[in-house]
């Protein structure tokens, strides 16, 4: 017969949380917190960017660049685009101090589960999104195009800067963009709904739009990428999947348009993609994907951590009855006095009892 104060055993053990539901990792979790950082990352994610076009502008006409036609300065193509990263890479922190300060836990949990980034991971990540993007972004240039105008070698003294600046900040707006997207929406919408589902598409569809509204095709592009980063982001624990292949695919990308001149000038995005960059892009995304995946079944990173053990409601005890020891009513002995109820009983062979016809 089981104790009616036994617990199943299951009940004892902490629910296992999925990167997605990492906001819930915390003891101080309330449900308020999430929807409350995600105006906070939104309104100062923006007040930050708009701060440093503004100083930059200042810096810009300070120094003596030109005034563009839209009346803002023309700092060329690659001091515009390094503003244009850092505007982007602002996020990051922005993230981080939502985590820390409003989600109330580290701030390492919106990288991986384990508390923060795994660097041997992101870079191995980085080595497999090499290759494979090469290869397709190599094929994306054999196709044909429209423009009539061949493109020109830019030149050491263009391309050498450009790409050193690319190096330095291109990681950083790649990572900005997964800890926004993957990262933040992801846990935000994970800490009310189970399902990965539900917090992957979201932010896939939110990821495409901040690219603008460019061809169906580019759109389709981003929204699959979104989600193919999103699941490799839950199946290994943590960004540094989705990391190495934004920041590989967008140093190749930036690059190459660094390498011609005046190709940082263009405004187009992956928004813009025709459908046959869109369908060599998708094979490299799928083929790095199942690179990643098989390489995780054979490295198993981390993918879970157990729920903050919650105190059991304390079993309230009943106090223990003191029952007394039954009193014998004073009738039970008759030759006793009601007063010595602890004497001893008469001894039947006392003189005093015997029959006086014997004496």
């Amino acid at each position: 017969m089981t104790h009616p104060l036994a617990a199943p055993l299951p009940a004892l053990l902490p629910e296992l949380l999925p990167y997605h539901r990492m906001a819930r990792v915390s003891p101080r979790h309330r449900w308020w917190r999430p929807v409350l950082g995600t105006g906070f990352v939104a309104v100062a994610g923006v007040l930050v960017a708009v701060l440093l076009y503004a100083l930059g502008s200042a810096l810009g006409a300070a120094r003596g660049y030109p005034e563009a036609p839209d009346g803002t300065v023309e700092f060329g193509p690659v001091s515009g685009t390094a503003l244009d990263l850092l505007a982007i890479a602002s996020a990051l922190p922005v993230v981080l101090l939502a985590v820390r300060w409003i989600g109330r836990r580290p701030a390492g949990t919106v990288s991986s589960v384990t508390g923060g980034l795994r660097w041997r991971w992101l870079g191995l990540c980085g080595l497999v999104a090499l290759p494979v993007l090469a290869v397709t972004t190599g094929a994306m240039l054999l196709l044909p195009t429209d423009d009539a105008a061949p493109s020109r070698w830019a030149g050491w003294e263009v391309f050498g800067p450009a790409l050193a600046m690319l190096v330095v900040l291109v990681p950083l707006q790649a990572a900005a963009e997964e800890y926004v997207f993957r990262g933040w929406l992801a846990q935000t919408v994970g800490a009310f709904l189970r399902s990965p589902w539900w917090a992957l598409v979201p932010q896939a569809v939110l990821f495409a739009a901040a690219h603008g509204w460019g061809t169906p095709w580019g759109f389709a592009d981003l929204v699959l990428y979104g989600m193919v980063a999103g699941l490799l982001t839950v199946r290994t624990g943590g960004l540094e999947a989705a990391i190495g292949l934004h920041a590989v695919n967008n140093l190749l990308a930036f690059g190459i348009s660094a390498a011609v001149v005046d190709g940082l000038k263009s405004d187009d995005t992956a928004a813009d993609a025709p459908w046959q960059v869109v369908a060599l892009d998708l094979a490299g995304i799928a083929l790095y994907a199942a690179a990643v995946l098989w390489l995780a079944r054979r490295r198993t990173p981390t993918r879970t951590v157990p729920a903050p053990a919650t105190a059991p409601a304390p079993v309230p005890v009943p106090a223990p009855i003191f029952v007394p020891a039954p009193v014998p009513p004073p009738w039970a002995f008759p030759d006793r006095h009601p007063r010595t109820l602890d004497a001893q009983p008469p001894d039947p062979w006392s003189p005093t009892l015997r029959d006086p016809q014997r004496n």
